[in-house]
């Protein structure tokens, strides 16, 4: 059996992860398959005699979505770029400008609201630009130019939903996307019946039309939604930080012998066999064995040893620790992602990968949650009609249904418990082997050691139970 790891674009939601599970699965040959919502990733294990990587990311891209295949390597690379911060920085923007469209949008549909409910003064230029029937055009128009930016700003919601619904895998964008699209579109439905009834003097058409507008809804439902996603994607930058912390144990270069000379290179230029020169407070990039001299080595980020242990030649010394006083050469013995701080980096994402017990059963509800949404709020526009309501009210209540249900968090909350968990274990040393193990963690009611464990804490002597 083998295990790789793809990368996976275009998830945005739990019902995304399930889509991308459930495609990779119906494959032969395919033995386990967790996809990873906060880290966008995805770790399937398959037999290599049935299947091979190219037919699994077809059949992730013929599901929707996109994937290219990753390692711990690739991610030290990409932990140089601050992608986390690009994205939450973006949409913040988003978030921002969305607001400022949003507030004016509020006020105008609403201003009559306001005065009725806060006694607030209105402007004697909006009473005259909005105020009765004769301005109704205007009243309808001017909200629709400003939901346009909201909509624009938001496009992604409308991109993805509407791709997902007509690959028939919906997602939460598309009850976000068929929402507010119906909104508006009805929104622009009333302007023209208001046209209509300022053209044939027809004031009842009019009143009614104006008081039937929905695009600060849409509106609303846009810029509410993205404050979540706000929120959600400060969480999944935070969620990679215990791992960056790991990852930046190690240095970034290092000082090899080549010819003769010392020679500044990047740690991905490094190769076995290779002479790396560590001087008196540098980090240790690679795993390897001393040649030369002799040290103290503080092995506290791997070993959990508050005390700096001596090496000398012929001793092993392993990535992410740190020289505190010695100088010396080590003889390169192992490099990239069969490093010991690669492995353990490994280990942690994979803690993070799997999921527990209870995340499998939020997985199971979103899988079926929004076919499920979409009908109801179909079933409840025909029940309100059945019942002698008018299709507009008919329509306000499936576009309730349909905006209140987008539970996003349904599929985040436990993956980011878990990541964030094993993340800030691994930072204080102690490493999780699933999320199964992180659940069931609160069932042991005794830890015990052996003669020679050790226990630190920060930089206090060792306790050691004999």
């Amino acid at each position: 059996m083998k295990k790789v790891k793809f990368d996976i674009q275009g998830m945005t939601c739990s019902s995304c992860q399930t889509h991308v599970e459930k495609a990779v699965k119906k494959l032969s040959g395919v033995q386990s398959v967790n996809v990873n919502l906060i880290g966008n990733n995805m770790v399937a294990q398959y037999d290599e005699n049935c299947l091979d990587n190219e037919a699994i990311i077809k059949a992730v891209v013929d599901a929707g979505y996109g994937a290219i295949m990753s390692d711990v390597s690739e991610q030290m690379k990409k932990a140089k770029i601050p992608s986390e911060d690009e994205n939450i920085k973006a949409m913040k923007q988003r978030l921002i400008l969305s607001i400022v469209f949003w507030i004016p949008l509020m006020y105008i549909a609403m201003y009559h609201m306001f005065y009725e409910w806060f006694g607030l003064p209105i402007p004697q230029v909006i009473n005259r630009m909005f105020h009765g029937a004769e301005n109704a055009l205007a009243f309808g128009f001017t909200q629709f130019l400003l939901v346009l930016p909201i909509m624009y700003l938001n496009r992604n919601y409308f991109i993805i939903g509407f791709k997902r619904l007509f690959k028939k895998s919906p997602n939460m964008d598309s009850l976000i996307a068929i929402g507010s699209t119906a909104a508006i579109v009805y929104g622009i439905y009333a302007i023209f019946q208001i046209g209509y009834g300022l053209g044939h003097e027809k004031i009842d058409i009019v009143q009614k039309f104006s008081m039937d507008l929905y695009f600060e809804s849409a509106g609303t439902i846009l810029t509410l939604i993205t404050v979540g996603k706000y929120l959600e994607t400060k969480s999944k930058g935070k969620t990679s930080d215990a791992i960056r912390k790991l990852i930046d144990l190690a240095p970034k270069t290092a000082i090899v012998l080549r010819e003769g000379k010392e020679v500044q290179v990047e740690v991905e230029e490094i190769a076995i066999g290779d002479i790396v020169i560590i001087k008196p407070g540098g980090g240790i990039p690679v795993d390897g064995t001393i040649v030369e001299g002799n040290t103290w080595i503080d092995q506290s980020s791997i070993t959990g040893e508050s005390i700096p242990v001596e090496k000398s030649v012929g001793d092993a010394v392993v990535s992410g620790t740190m020289n505190k006083n010695g100088f010396f050469k080590m003889k390169v013995t192992k490099v990239g992602k069969d490093t010991t701080l690669a492995q353990i980096i490994k280990l942690v994402e994979e803690a993070g990968n799997s999921k527990a017990p209870i995340a499998r059963i939020a997985d199971k509800v979103s899988g079926v949650f929004v076919p499920v949404v979409i009908m109801i709020a179909v079933l409840a526009c025909i029940f309100w009609i059945l019942q002698g309501q008018s299709f507009e009210f008919a329509l306000s209540i499936g576009i309730a249904v349909l905006v209140i249900s987008c539970p996003c968090a349904l599929g985040l909350a436990t993956p980011v418990a878990i990541m964030v968990g094993t993340g800030k274990a691994a930072e204080n040393g102690i490493l999780v082997k699933s999320a199964e193990s992180l659940e069931n963690l609160h069932l042991v009611d005794t830890v015990v050691l052996d003669k020679t464990g050790t226990i630190t804490r920060r930089k206090a002597k060792s306790c050691r139970n004999g």
